[in-house]
Parts: structure tokens; C-alpha cells; sequence
């Protein structure tokens, strides 16, 4: 799947659009590097979000199919935040 896609899929950022702005201004990671938005997206990649003042990083345990269910998302996401950062 495509990275501006899965932040949009996964509520990580509310639309594709500011998911390709982010992606165009390199305030988007993928596994340490800086990501464009058709970079592809699999189970096990780090993506590292940098939203003005925040950092957020999460970790891909899966991949959803399709269009998911507007539920939460957490088996999809793990927050790889250390607490010493906050």
C-alpha cells in the first residue's frame, strides 16, 4: 500500500492530501529514510511522523486490506514513542 494512503487508512493523518504535503516537505520517514507518498508500505516498517513541535513514530504490524472498518486501527499501529522523550 501506498505511505500517504496508509497514513490516511490508519488515522495517523486525516486527509491523503496532507499526507502527500507532509511526505513533499520530508516531515515523513520511512525505516530512517525520508519517504515520497507512493513509497510502499509493509509489516514491520518504522514510519516517523514530524507534526511541528511532536514527533510521532509508530511501528506497521500489519498491512489492512481493502477499505478497513472506521474502528480503531490498534493492531495495526504500535507506538514506538520511548516515555523520556515526553
Amino acid at each position: 500500500m501506498r505511505l500517504d494512503k496508509f497514513l490516511q487508512v490508519s488515522r495517523l493523518v486525516r486527509r491523503r492530501t496532507l499526507a502527500n504535503r507532509l511526505c513533499d516537505a520530508g516531515r515523513v520517514e520511512l525505516n530512517g529514510r525520508r519517504a515520497r507518498p507512493a513509497a510502499e508500505v509493509d509489516a514491520g516498517d518504522v514510519i516517523a511522523l514530524h507534526l511541528g513541535a511532536r514527533r510521532v513514530v509508530v511501528k506497521v504490524l500489519r498491512v489492512p486490506a481493502g477499505r478497513p472498518s472506521p474502528e480503531p486501527v490498534v493492531e495495526t499501529l504500535e507506538d514506538r514513542r520511548l516515555p523520556d522523550a515526553w
